[in-house]
């Protein structure tokens, strides 16, 4: 340790760190641009020019290192003069409107124009003549605004060990590129975008933030994060199994969610959605990563590191055994309270054991998950229909309604109650118990959701000989995943988009269904349907059966002593489950209406934290079960990473499948999980990066220049 004194405050600091940081660490402000906590020093901003006794002339303070007995001032007539012709050099390219920059308001150079009192102006101004440089994904490059900080190229080059940003000249003028300038892409860029986040100006900028002012930091940074509804720490798995540690990555899954696997099938991926990735080539497949590190999960590590508190004896009932029931009943037995799941049918799963067919989801990976969780001490209860669950609170504590969306919707038209026309609800239900669904040789199916894709395949599966899917929505706006309508297509399904829904037609019985051809399809202000037909387009298929597939309700009347809204739903608040009956909470689809496994997951984790809460504990039900540790910021060059692309699932050949429930999609195989996972931008290494120390930070940085 050495002792130095810095504008007459004695500070005890380590040996041969420099003056600059050991003044910021002290609370002192100096003002600087180049310097960066997490990189090497370059010192050529010059704006952090100090007086030491002995040195003849002010130093850079980042490029000096303390030694014991030191004395350092940061003020007088001589630096501030140096400090201003620094400014005025920094300043001499660079435009001199601030407010038409996206960074106005957030821009290290403008705090540091205001603590020096603004430029003095003394130097000729020159504009460069730069072409803002849009064509890269994700960054937008803008060299006007460039002061040759060299952050950015040192971010790249020592930060991450890619080194595509060198400095480069054109005719007279410095900047920073790539060589002959080529794209990113072509340079191998990994687009870590370390470069935006350390630039203190508005010249390499971060697209997405940009376009999302208003938006949090973190959930644009890493937008996968943010867009799953559980909030499943995406990056920080996928760099498990990258690294072969596949028992660790279902650890980082489990610390949000208690069904991996059966994400890895059904899961509705929304993360890919907003992957990064998708802006170079294609998105990340992050759902078929989650499966296979849930399946090779062969230590399960994470076992013995979660919390098990005391008991409270405090009871809750659990209505109904569906991902939204089992994931509360999960946390709230980890908080100490003696649940017990009530469910109608005649096994637990809910839509995932009555609803997804047998070729999408095993039925094993369901129990065997379940059996997770009836380890901690959850009771289950099969058969048992609750009618009137406000009575149950003389038994319990506290009831939780989780009852789904099990009543397929008829929809009001002409011939919907002939016999042959089936409910989506009531027909995969059948087909799972493996009991008669009444279907004929002719199906049509009226939805474009896969459920309604569900519903087409199992008929086809179950000997339907021609099977028919219409929906009003047009080809590229159908809501069922691409894959399931692909798939569909390859097994014979005949779709029909853009299609009104009549009549079903029919003597005594299901004849086949009229149909008018679409000319448009949006809603009004309140979410209704506006459609316009083409005129002269009414046509008939002609079948014997016809599944309604265009949505589904809570299984609940009015009886149950609660309020319910739109749908059917039960009316509750969506952030704390609460119903407004005291000590009754109502979670998942039975809540907000038919969402997804993941949202119903999530929805199940808030009713366990308000449940807990009700009964006295703190609502705390986070765990950490995989090993904490500092992601490599090194991330080094690796040729051809952007056209690096996505790996194909394996799927069962259509021969082999169409006429079968034994499963279609295998996933991605093992020797390409690992070449998957290192496609990822690793966006999350950003937010790991130092945030900039501006001089309205320091209380004692004694005024401006």
């Amino acid at each position: 340790m050495a002792v130095i004194t810095i504008d007459g405050i004695r500070l005890e600091v380590p040996d041969n760190k420099n003056l600059l940081e050991c003044a910021l660490d002290a609370g002192i402000y100096i003002p600087h641009l180049c310097h960066h906590p997490d990189l090497p020093e370059h010192g050529s901003c010059r704006m952090c020019v100090v007086e030491i006794d002995g040195e003849e002339t002010p130093l850079p303070s980042c490029t000096v290192k303390a030694r014991d007995g030191m004395a350092v001032r940061t003020k007088s007539e001589t630096l501030g003069r140096l400090r201003s012709m620094a400014l005025d050099l920094l300043l001499a390219g660079h435009p001199e409107d601030c407010s038409t920059c996206p960074k106005y308001g957030n821009c290290e150079l403008q705090t540091l124009i205001q603590y020096m009192g603004g430029a003095t102006s003394r130097m000729r101004h020159r504009t460069k003549g730069f072409k803002q440089e849009e064509s890269n994904p994700l960054l937008t490059h803008d060299m006007n605004r460039c002061v040759l900080c060299g952050r950015c190229v040192r971010a790249c080059e020592d930060l991450r060990g890619v080194g595509v940003l060198k400095f480069q000249k054109e005719g007279l003028e410095t900047y920073v590129g790539t060589l002959h300038h080529k794209l990113l892409m072509d340079t191998d860029c990994r687009f870590c975008q370390a470069c935006a986040e350390v630039c203190p100006t508005g010249t390499i900028r971060d697209k997405l933030m940009t376009a999302n002012p208003g938006k949090p930091k973190e959930e644009v940074v890493v937008p996968c994060r943010a867009a799953c509804p559980a909030h499943t720490d995406v990056p920080r798995y996928i760099r498990f199994v990258k690294e072969g540690r596949f028992d660790e990555a279902a650890a980082v899954i489990r610390e949000k969610v208690p069904f991996p696997k059966t994400l890895g099938y059904v899961c509705s991926h929304v993360c890919e959605l907003e992957c990064k990735r998708k802006e170079i080539n294609e998105a990340m497949s992050i759902r078929e990563i989650k499966r296979y590190a849930a399946e090779a999960d062969s230590r399960a590590c994470w076992k013995g590191r979660g919390k098990q508190l005391p008991d409270t004896g405090k009871r809750v009932c659990v209505i109904g055994g569906g991902p939204a029931g089992m994931t509360a009943a999960y946390y709230l037995r980890k908080q100490g309270h003696d649940v017990t799941i009530k469910e109608a049918l005649p096994k637990i799963g809910g839509m995932l054991q009555f609803g997804i067919p047998e070729y999408r989801l095993p039925r094993n990976i369901i129990e065997e998950e379940y059996g997770i969780i009836e380890e901690t001490g959850v009771h289950t209860q099969l058969n048992t229909r609750v009618e009137k669950p406000l009575e149950l609170r003389n038994e319990y504590d506290a009831v939780l309604l989780a009852i789904g969306t099990h009543q397929g919707v008829r929809l009001p038209m002409e011939g919907n109650r002939l016999p042959g026309v089936l409910l989506n609800t009531d027909f995969l239900r059948n087909a799972s118990l493996h009991e008669k669904t009444g279907i004929g040789d002719t199906v049509i199916v009226l939805g474009g959701g896969n459920v309604a894709f569900d519903c087409a395949r199992t008929a086809k599966r179950l000997g339907a000989k021609t099977v028919h899917l219409a929906c009003l929505e047009a080809a590229g706006q159908m809501t069922a995943d691409e894959e399931e309508i692909t798939q569909a297509k390859e097994e014979g399904i005949l779709i029909h988009p853009g299609r009104t829904f009549e009549r079903i037609i029919g003597d005594g019985c299901v004849a086949g269904v009229d149909f008018m051809k679409v000319k448009s399809f949006t809603f009004d202000e309140n979410r209704r349907a506006v459609i316009e037909k083409e005129p002269g387009s009414e046509h008939c298929i002609e079948a014997d059966t016809v599944i309604f597939a265009a949505g589904q309700r809570p299984k609940i009347t009015e009886e149950a002593g609660l309020p319910l809204g739109r749908g059917n739903t039960i009316a509750a608040d969506e952030k704390t489950c609460e119903t407004g009956t005291e000590g009754v909470f109502a979670a998942g689809d039975a809540v907000y209406g038919t969402k997804s496994v993941i949202a119903a997951i999530e929805s199940g984790r808030r009713a366990a934290q308000s449940i807990d809460r009700y009964l006295g504990g703190d609502g705390d039900i986070s765990e950490i079960l995989a090993p904490v540790e500092e992601p490599e910021a090194y991330i080094g060059k690796e040729e051809g990473f952007a056209c690096r692309k996505r790996a194909e699932n394996t799927i069962t050949p259509l021969e082999e499948r169409k006429d079968s429930f034994t499963l279609v999609d295998h996933g991605i195989c093992g020797d390409g999980v690992c070449g998957e996972a290192g496609r990822c931008l690793q966006c999350d290494l950003r937010l790991k990066i130092a945030q900039p120390r501006l001089w309205g930070d320091y209380e004692s940085e004694g005024g401006r220049e």
